[in-house]
């Protein structure tokens, strides 16, 4: 069992704890010790059963349930408290903005037990009724439910990523001979995925008889052609069964969206597929360049393949460097020099330091006088390392007016500035575009990080003007972040197109607090290719010596 999930239970314990009304020194112990086991470097499975004891944080008690995980799997304390708690309560603390006291005040005083109830109490007005929870508060709480109910069942991308591979792989051997591939909008490499969409080369009655005997599939429906299944990770699958002839094409259909389809059929004057046994002939036939999957959502790109204009599409390896990464400095797990000498290692050839800056107080932001202590590790790291460099960054917070969270002759200390919002996100457009707006014009803005400050499944951004903020960057020589973390994803895909007919750089970033993070590139790198977007116009797939050019070149321009 590691860390994080050891971390987990003992937050959940305290804060079950909390809304039973148990003793609150007890769950306080729970709490803090799994904060500090969360940022535990050493995994707990290798460190010496008595060491537990004299980590900060762990007392006997707190000490005792970390060992009774490492050695059985199980925590007996956290399953009793589950037991004795309906899971309605356990669906209502994953709700945005509902403590574990409102949530035990609701469940007490309202005797409401569910999400459903307590969407209806919001909608009743009569979660006012109760100490600690007023008119914004009330209807905070239903639109997170409203939220979290249109989402259920649905998974990110990054989430689903390993199972998917392995079930084509099982399926491919239990349905072999028979060709099987995934379809759908995994296929096209969607941020979100409802279900994922299977093509087997075979007859749909025999792939129903084949999944009988399959453990861990529950039939749900089916259609003329395929069957409706949920796994036991209640995972959606969709199972197409067709004629080992049809196969390509019924992969094909599956694949594109019907926009993209009619689009094509319209291009070749069909109705419908063909007979080709691959993919690839399908083009060909259709006397266009084959399409990649990721691009087949729009009618657009037909046209862009008949005239040969597709792009090459970028991928993970053109990304040159680590830009946007966070340090033990403020909130990243593993020290500075540790992140750079990963990143080279991992072949990269620079890395952007960008730590939080002073008014982001809950991740360790830095002050001033912590600017100058870094700046002189970077200085002794580049020593040190060279020919790889670590350059001076910082994520500068936006702050409400606009203004970034540093007068300009601390701003100038940095080799460029991620500019970011990460507070008052709750803003009518009004007032998020005069924040980005004034934001974006500041000359020392390099970057302007997650431009809507979304994640996905949990939060929705800010509204913005998209065509406004792309305007604006460019115009004042601002790259826009496709920040790579499968929650955020932000720039969306949909907008990159736009932006690259503007002319703007784009800069796919992994926003890296440990150096695990950096493997967020390959999510970034996806959603990059749904977009269109080419290595020349990503601002990481710059070399070390074309990202100093193209900064150097910036601060001429702007006289810095």
């Amino acid at each position: 069992m590691d860390n994080y999930i050891i971390s987990d239970n003992l937050s959940l314990l305290a804060k079950l704890m909390d809304i039973h009304g148990d003793n609150p020194f007890k769950a306080k112990s729970f709490a803090n010790a799994a904060f500090q086991i969360e940022k535990l470097t050493v995994p707990l499975q290798d460190t010496p059963r008595d060491a537990i004891f004299r980590i900060k944080g762990i007392g006997e008690s707190t000490g005792k349930s970390v060992i009774e995980m490492l050695e059985t799997g199980q925590f007996g304390l956290l399953e009793e408290y589950l037991r004795k708690t309906p899971p309605g309560i356990l669906d209502m603390m994953r709700i945005k903005g509902i403590g574990p006291k409102k949530i035990a005040t609701i469940w007490k005083e309202l005797e409401i037990e569910t999400l459903g109830e307590l969407l209806y109490a919001c909608n009743e007005n009569r979660l006012t009724l109760l100490k600690g929870f007023g008119q914004k508060t009330q209807e905070s709480i239903r639109q997170s439910i409203e939220f979290f109910l249109s989402n259920r069942e649905r998974f990110l991308y990054a989430e689903v990523e390993s199972f998917a591979t392995e079930l084509t792989s099982l399926l491919s051997g239990v349905f072999s001979p028979a060709q099987v591939a995934i379809t759908g909008t995994f296929r096209r490499q969607q941020p979100i995925i409802d279900e994922l969409e299977f093509v087997i080369g075979m007859a749909i009655d025999e792939v129903a008889e084949k999944f009988k005997t399959l453990e861990g599939f529950n039939r749900l429906d089916n259609t003329d052609d395929a069957i409706l299944l949920h796994y036991k990770e209640h995972i959606k699958i969709k199972v197409y069964g067709v004629e080992a002839a049809h196969f390509a094409t019924k992969l094909f259909t599956t694949t594109g969206t019907e926009t993209f389809l009619d689009a094509f059929f319209s291009h070749t004057g069909k109705t419908s597929g063909g007979a080709e046994t691959t993919e690839e002939a399908i083009f060909e036939n259709a006397g266009i360049a084959f399409i990649p999957p990721a691009l087949r959502e729009t009618a657009t790109i037909i046209q862009s393949a008949a005239n040969g204009a597709l792009p090459v599409l970028i991928r993970s390896t053109d990304i040159k460097g680590i830009i946007h990464s966070h340090s033990q400095w403020s909130d990243g797990t593993a020290s500075l020099e540790d992140m750079a000498k990963a990143a080279r290692d991992q072949g990269f050839e620079y890395l952007v330091i960008s730590d939080h800056s002073r008014s982001a107080f809950y991740a360790n932001g830095l002050h001033v006088e912590r600017i100058v202590a870094q700046h002189e590790q970077i200085d002794q790291l580049n020593k040190q390392l060279a020919p790889f460099r670590i350059f001076k960054s910082i994520e500068a917070d936006i702050l409400n007016d606009g203004s970034l969270d540093y007068p300009d002759e601390v701003l100038k200390t940095f080799d460029l500035v991620i500019a970011s919002v990460h507070t008052n996100l709750k803003m009518p457009e009004e007032k998020a575009m005069a924040r980005l707006l004034k934001a974006i014009s500041n000359p020392y803005t390099t970057i302007l990080g997650h431009m809507t400050g979304r994640l996905l499944l949990s939060r929705n951004g800010y509204p913005v003007d998209h065509k406004a903020v792309v305007d604006a960057c460019v115009a004042n020589d601002v790259v826009i972040e496709l920040n790579a973390h499968p929650r955020r994803l932000d720039i969306d895909w949909e907008w990159i197109p736009y932006a690259l007919e503007k002319g703007a750089l784009i800069s796919v970033d992994p926003d890296a607090h440990a150096i695990e993070g950096y493997k967020d590139i390959h999510y970034g790198t996806l959603a990059a290719q749904k977009g269109g977007l080419t290595k020349e116009k990503n601002l990481s797939s710059f070399s070390r010596a074309e990202l100093e050019a193209f900064l150097d070149a910036r601060k001429l321009k702007k006289g810095l």
